[in-house]
């Protein structure tokens, strides 16, 4: 895993400052602490931090092909390379190291743009042609990896791993974006393309970009997409056999390398899935490492170790106080952009515990999506046999009157919460779907923006951005429809950002069998309701699993990674809620209804509303502001309210 970083003089060929080059390398270190490398020619300026994992004596990037015409910097794994060498070979290709990264320059000389479809694995990458004058840039299918990218004014086109790569630059106008601010309070994340920075984005999954010298910058283009057909008849059995197959592939390919390597196990059914299948392939005990909580209402060790035990791993694990909140200033800083899922801190020590043992874990992320195992899907089904009763002209009138009507009962599981079951069948399916996954629902955003930055939004709602994705998304099948939002999305901007950010924070690398696209694709043909059958998730994951995991661990309930917000916030977090919140740090930035912050803060504190999660979007949010506007922290907000 590594970190890159470049400039490209578009335009002409003036020289890059080498300088601000390495100085875009240094603050992603972290990403890459043993090795750096650089190339520098007329207009061209590449970076590379590097962190050893295959190769290691002649790996080092930027990687060149036989005559050096073609130069690559790159983040990520591509785990066919040996399959992809011997065809290349016989095409006439010398290959001069036993790299992955070598791969690329080769397929770009063969293939051109199409070489992103032959890859297998998580990458971002940037290569630069000297005869063709030409930037080609790509992310991986799913969005493992990150890729910033911005033009300048002058020309420049700078892109890095993260966004405070690019933050170094000096003509970078740290201006936030309305319509981002939008998303962030809706998401609790800024999703791709865009970031909380104008003019700064990043590249979706599945895209690349093409950039050639003397012509005008042309939109990313995407060269894959997942397709839900549901069409494979395969029986519940059968399902069960090809899954242990595929999955157990996913793992083997996950488990080349040259330094140590281990897993994340929580004690939830993704990650004791991965670890079973690592088990089974390995012929040492694998490595695998857990955080325990001293507040048992968020402590799953005792699963995680009955995995461990089952599969006599070398199980490292270590416990985390209820009261672990000092990470916020860090995360602020780690993640560049606000980002408000609290399991960031959870995620951030079981990254510095792995690390201590090993320099490559395996994770089992991207198990809910693809196998509709969040509790909203079953709410969403739930709701979704409820709105086809009823046409949707009659229910919006008639449940959105009574959704208005009806006092909230927070208190009460979501199933029993009358307002919000009125509320989502005045919707459609997608603005429902929506409205579930928001940190703060369209009303409570209402409330929060002052009547000016409600006026600059210009009746712009972050919905719209599910609503482009749900055009793209080819099915009509209510569950698929809502897993298609998630790898969109959720996935994206939320999990992977999580994970990649924590672990490289600590110079590990993850990797995510449950995220392999082979594997996502097979699963998008099986029918839903093997996904998702009465209100058991992973129903097919679990029923294949069943000869690997007992049935503790694959049929509790779903814990997650949680931390206590509401007690924060109330006790050790108090006055700093206050003091953040109230201050005039968010007053001067003119987005924000002052009395409503208030009144968050005063509910939540005197116990009369769970307001949790509002209060720590706007923490993290004002976290952001003050790590990473820093002084231009006012002069932004003001250039951002004038814009």
């Amino acid at each position: 895993m590594c970190g890159i970083a470049g400039i490209f003089d578009s335009r002409a060929r003036r020289e890059q400052d080498r300088a601000l080059v390495e100085r875009m390398a240094s603050v992603q270190r972290h990403r890459g602490p043993d090795e750096g490398g650089f190339h520098f020619e007329p207009g061209v300026g590449l970076a590379h931090r590097r962190l050893s994992i295959i190769d290691l004596s002649t790996g080092q990037q930027p990687l060149f092909n036989e005559d050096g015409s073609v130069v690559v910097v790159f983040n990520g794994e591509i785990y066919n390379y040996q399959e992809l060498i011997p065809e290349l070979q016989a095409a006439g290709h010398v290959f001069h190291t036993r790299s992955d990264t070598e791969i690329i320059v080769h397929a770009w000389e063969q293939w051109g743009e199409a070489c992103v479809e032959r890859f297998r694995g998580m990458f971002a990458f940037a290569l630069w042609d000297r005869k063709r004058e030409t930037l080609f840039l790509a992310r991986d299918r799913l969005g493992v990896k990150p890729l910033f990218y911005t033009l300048l004014d002058d020309g420049n086109f700078l892109f890095g791993s993260e966004l405070k790569v690019l933050l170094v630059h000096p003509q970078l106008r740290r201006e936030i974006e309305p319509q981002c601010v939008e998303d962030y309070f809706a998401l609790g994340y800024v999703p791709e393309p865009r970031t909380i920075f104008r003019g700064v984005f990043k590249l979706p999954p599945g895209h690349s970009l093409t950039l050639r010298r003397g012509q005008p910058m042309l939109a990313s283009k995407p060269y894959w997409d997942i397709r839900f057909t549901l069409d494979n008849r395969l029986d519940a059995a059968s399902a069960c056999d090809e899954l242990i197959e595929r999955l157990r592939e996913s793992v083997r390919l996950r488990m080349i390398s040259e330094v140590p390597l281990g897993a994340f196990l929580s004690g939830g059914v993704d990650s004791s899935a991965v670890v079973a299948m690592m088990a089974d392939i390995s012929s040492e005990p694998i490595n695998t490492c857990s955080i325990s909580f001293d507040d048992p209402a968020f402590n799953e060790s005792e699963f995680a170790a009955q995995v461990a035990q089952r599969y006599r791993t070398h199980h490292h694990v270590e416990q985390v106080a209820s009261d672990d909140f000092g990470l916020i200033d860090e995360l602020a800083r780690l993640y560049d952009e606000p980002y408000a899922d609290s399991s960031a801190i959870p995620t951030y020590r079981v990254c510095q515990l792995a690390r201590k043992r090993v320099t490559v874990a395996l994770s089992g992320d991207g198990g809910d999506e693809s196998f509709a195992g969040y509790r909203r899907h079953r709410l969403h089904m739930m709701e979704e046999r409820m709105r086809a009763a009823l046409p949707f002209g009659m229910r919006r009138p008639v449940f959105g009157l009574l959704g208005r009507v009806y006092p909230k009962a927070d208190w009460a599981p979501r199933v029993f919460r009358a307002k919000t079951t009125f509320e989502a069948l005045a919707r459609n399916s997608v603005e429902a779907y929506f409205n579930t996954v928001s940190v703060l629902r369209d009303a409570q955003r209402r409330r929060l923006y002052s009547a000016s930055f409600r006026a600059q939004l210009g009746g712009y709602n972050a919905v719209q951005i599910f609503h482009e994705h749900a055009a793209r998304a080819g099915t009509d099948d209510p569950l698929a429809l809502i897993q298609y939002l998630d790898l969109k999305t959720y996935l994206v901007g939320d999990i992977n950002t999580k994970v990649d950010r924590a672990s490289m924070a600590h110079s590990l690398e993850t990797r995510e069998p449950l995220m392999d696209h082979k594997l996502v694709e097979w699963l998008a043909t099986l029918p839903s309701d093997l996904k998702l059958r009465g209100m058991e998730g992973k129903f097919i994951l679990k029923k294949a699993l069943e000869p690997y995991l007992p049935n503790e661990v694959l049929y509790r309930p779903k814990m997650g990674f949680s931390v206590p917000l509401a007690r924060w916030f109330r006790g050790p977090l108090r006055e700093r809620v206050r003091e953040s919140l109230l201050g005039e740090r968010l007053a001067d930035t003119g987005l924000f209804n002052t009395a409503y912050l208030r009144h968050l803060v005063d509910d939540h504190q005197a116990g009369r509303k769970d307001y949790s999660a509002p209060l720590w979007t706007l923490l993290m949010f004002e976290a952001f502001l003050r790590n990473v506007m820093g002084d231009e922290t006012v002069a932004g907000s003001q250039r951002m309210m004038a814009g």
